[in-house]
């Protein structure tokens, strides 16, 4: 390819709206690539968070304890970690109510996990939707200036007498050019969102087995526990 058929060439040479069409693509591309390496770390981190906190909770140590600790991390530890907090921070107040009946105390204790849950869930799901949308209307925008181009290539080339490849070929180019962006910008956005999508159902099913898991330990505890107990939380498995 010679220097007047470069890409560089090609974008100076295109028509000032496949010129805007090209920066705009350009713009969403960089956009997507921001939000792909931030999701990434965030999912790891989610990862990351909630395994340690599994393994804390299944390695014995009392609820008092890991409900004093999660109370701590509260900004800085992971979803599971707060989803847990808000279940025994709600079974806490119960009980200081002089709640005792054991179906109130469960239900107000799932409920608290699962609206943490769901807050967690739609934290987890930011930038999500745009990822989306990159991926869906890019190639839309791309063909809408490679459309546009050729349009004005021919609209040039009409006023010309003789018409060759070496006329046509140009204006078809820096057409071209805007599709190319459009999947250059769509194409990681697509794959990102269903990599980032199929990440987040598991770390949803991961959450919601453990608010059932809890849930069955909270009914457990409340079932052996007499009436007139003080205690505030379950502290057994």
């Amino acid at each position: 390819m010679n220097q007047d058929m470069s890409i560089i060439q090609l974008v100076l040479h295109a028509s000032f709206v496949v010129q805007i069409v090209m920066l705009i693509l350009l713009a969403g591309s960089i956009a997507s690539w921001a939000a792909i390496f931030r999701k990434l770390r965030a999912i790891k981190g989610i990862q990351a968070h909630n395994e340690e906190f599994e393994r804390d909770f299944w390695s014995g140590t009392s609820l008092n304890d890991l409900y004093a600790t999660a109370a701590q991390n509260a900004r800085h530890g992971g979803p599971m970690e707060r989803i847990f907090a808000s279940g025994m921070r709600e079974y806490q107040k119960l009980r200081e109510r002089r709640i005792a009946d054991p179906g109130t105390l469960l239900d107000g204790a799932r409920r608290a996990m699962r609206a943490s849950f769901q807050r967690e869930m739609d934290a987890a799901e930011v930038n999500l939707s745009f990822l989306a949308s990159v991926g869906s209307v890019s190639p839309y925008v791309g063909l809408f200036g490679t459309v546009w181009g050729i349009m004005h290539a021919f609209i040039g080339l009409g006023a010309l007498q003789q018409v060759t490849l070496a006329t046509v070929a140009p204006g078809i180019a820096e057409a071209l050019v805007a599709t190319a962006l459009g999947l250059f910008a769509a194409i990681p956005a697509v794959v990102a969102y269903n990599r980032f999508a199929r990440d987040i159902d598991r770390i949803a099913i991961q959450q919601e087995t453990f608010i059932e898991e809890f849930s069955n330990i909270l009914q457990r505890n409340l079932g052996v526990q007499q009436p007139s107990s003080q205690s505030a939380t379950p502290t057994g498995y």
